[in-house]
C-alpha cells in the first residue's frame, strides 16, 4: 500500500502571529516554524496503517525552504519518503491554490491513501483535504476518529455534533483526522538520525505542470485589504476598599449594567 500524508509548517501557536507590513499576509519569518500540530495525528495515523496492512509512506509538504524541517520531523517519526514542494511564486497562496498544488504533486504516484489533519492551525478553514480529493475524483472520508482498512474499502467513524457517522468508501481515498484518533509517537534519537538520510524530492510549480500566474497572492480569491494593531486593553478600575468596598463595587457594576 501506498501511503502520503499531508504536513504544513506553521507559526508556533504560542507565538504572537502578525501580518507583514509589506504585502499584508501573515508574517511567517517572525515566528519559529513548526509541524503544524494537528498534522502530527495524521502522521501517526499513516504510520500505524501502515504498520498494520504493510506499505510505503511518503510525506508531502508545500512551503519554503525552511518547511523542510518540518518534512524531517515527519520523516523522523517513522515516514519514507518526503515531497517537498518549494516555488517563491507560492507566496501567499489561498487554499484553492494549495488544493491544486498538492494535487498535482499527489496525481499519478500511485497513492492508495491520502492522509491530512483536519486543519491547519493558522488557517482554521478545514477544506484542503476535500478540495485535493474532488480534484484528484477520489473518494473523501473527513474528520476521523477511527480508521479501519479491509481490502479496498476503508471505514471511518466521523465526528458530528451529535456523535459520529459510520462512512465507508473505496481507495484510492482521502481521509482527514482529528486531535482524538490517536497520540501522536515522539521522533527517537535512531529515527533522527535515520530521517537526514532518508530521501526528500524538492519540486517546483513548473515541474508540476502548473503556471505561476495561477498560484499566489496575485491569483487568490480574497486579500486583506487593511489591517491595523489591536488596541491596548484598557487599564480597568481599581477598588481600594476602605470600609466600603463593596458599595462602590456594586455602584460600579450598576453603572455598567451588569446589575
Amino acid at each position: 500500500m501506498k501511503i502520503a500524508v499531508c504536513v504544513k509548517q506553521v507559526p508556533d501557536t504560542w507565538a504572537e502571529k502578525t501580518l507583514s507590513a509589506a504585502d499584508s499576509t501573515l508574517d511567517r519569518a517572525a515566528a519559529d516554524g513548526v509541524l503544524n500540530e494537528l498534522d502530527e495525528y495524521a502522521v501517526e495515523e499513516a504510520l500505524q496503517v501502515a504498520e498494520a496492512h504493510g506499505g510505503e509512506l511518503t510525506v508531502v509538504s508545500m512551503g519554503p525552504e525552511r518547511a523542510a524541517e518540518t518534512v524531517r520531523k515527519a520523516l523522523s517519526m517513522g515516514a519514507d519518503a518526503g515531497i517537498h514542494i518549494v516555488d517563491d511564486s507560492l507566496h501567499g497562496s489561498d487554499a484553492i491554490a494549495t488544493s491544486a498544488v498538492l494535487a498535482a504533486a499527489l496525481e499519478g504516484r500511485g497513492f492508495d491513501l491520502i492522509v491530512f489533519g483536519s486543519e491547519s492551525t493558522d488557517a482554521r478553514m478545514s477544506v484542503i483535504p476535500a478540495m485535493v480529493a474532488e480534484r484528484l475524483g477520489i473518494a473523501q472520508l473527513t474528520f476521523a476518529q477511527r480508521v479501519s482498512l479491509s481490502g479496498s474499502d476503508v471505514t471511518i467513524e466521523r465526528v458530528t455534533d451529535y456523535g459520529f457517522d459510520t462512512v465507508t468508501g473505496s481507495t484510492p481515498a482521502v481521509i482527514s483526522v482529528v486531535e482524538k484518533i490517536n497520540e501522536p509517537r515522539y521522533p527517537s534519537f535512531k529515527g533522527i538520525m535515520a530521517a537526514k538520510k532518508k530521501p526528500v524530492d524538492t519540486v517546483t510549480v513548473a515541474d508540476l505542470g502548473l503556471e505561476a500566474a495561477t498560484v499566489g497572492q496575485a491569483a487568490a480569491w480574497s486579500a486583506v485589504e487593511d489591517f491595523a494593531a489591536r488596541p491596548p486593553k484598557p487599564a480597568g478600575t481599581v477598588v481600594t476598599d476602605e470600609g466600603d468596598g463593596g458599595s462602590r463595587i456594586a455602584a460600579y457594576l450598576t453603572e455598567q449594567k451588569f446589575i
